[in-house]
């Protein structure tokens, strides 16, 4: 099988993810899009950052009854901060049945060359890129890439977070289940 990774923090997953999520099964040769929970990105500050455990949980919650789109926890088990190409290389190992591309945006392709071993990363996977506004795609290193214009909405967990501090509505940017779930929680408060 074809999988797709969706690499994330997730906090909290939005409405946005799951239309890329929905978008790349829809229109791409991938089979399965798996949002792999990053429990630290070594680009981003922790401190902000909901318990791991709470955000798979939301993720999980997003997506439901969804067969195309699963969670994943998989980097909870792997040393922190998370690195792309480790993640790959514990996948390819333990399901060697499956093929495996990153998703990632127009925002994140920019910066792959920051990457732990970026340059093996681009040779040995392929990469499913969406365009996110003011960030051009241009390929220097002759990588297996897929560009894709799905559709976006300008969210961000960061808006949603701050939302629910300044008390303001955020249905409709997360599924309603996960709503209703920080509601209960008092997450991001």
């Amino acid at each position: 099988m074809n999988i797709g990774l969706y690499f994330g923090s997730f906090n909290p997953v939005h409405t946005g993810h799951l239309i890329i999520a929905s978008h790349v099964v829809n229109y791409t040769d991938v089979q399965q899009v798996w949002l792999v929970v990053s429990p630290q990105n070594p680009f981003k500050q922790s401190a902000s950052l909901l318990n791991e455990y709470d955000r798979l949980h939301l993720v999980n919650l997003a997506i439901d009854d969804e067969t195309r789109i699963k969670a994943s926890d998989v980097e909870f088990k792997l040393p922190r901060p998370s690195y792309t190409i480790d993640t790959l290389t514990y996948l390819k190992e333990k399901y060697p049945q499956h093929s495996f591309s990153i998703i990632m945006g127009s925002d994140g392709f920019q910066n792959l060359p920051k990457w732990k071993n970026a340059e093996l990363l681009i040779k040995e996977y392929p990469i499913i890129v969406y365009r996110r506004p003011g960030f051009e795609v241009t390929d220097n290193w002759s990588a297996k890439l897929t560009v894709l214009d799905a559709p976006m909405l300008d969210i961000s967990a960061t808006l949603i977070r701050n939302n629910i501090k300044e008390g303001k509505s955020i249905r409709y940017l997360v599924p309603e289940k996960v709503k209703e779930e920080i509601e209960r929680n008092n997450y991001y408060k």
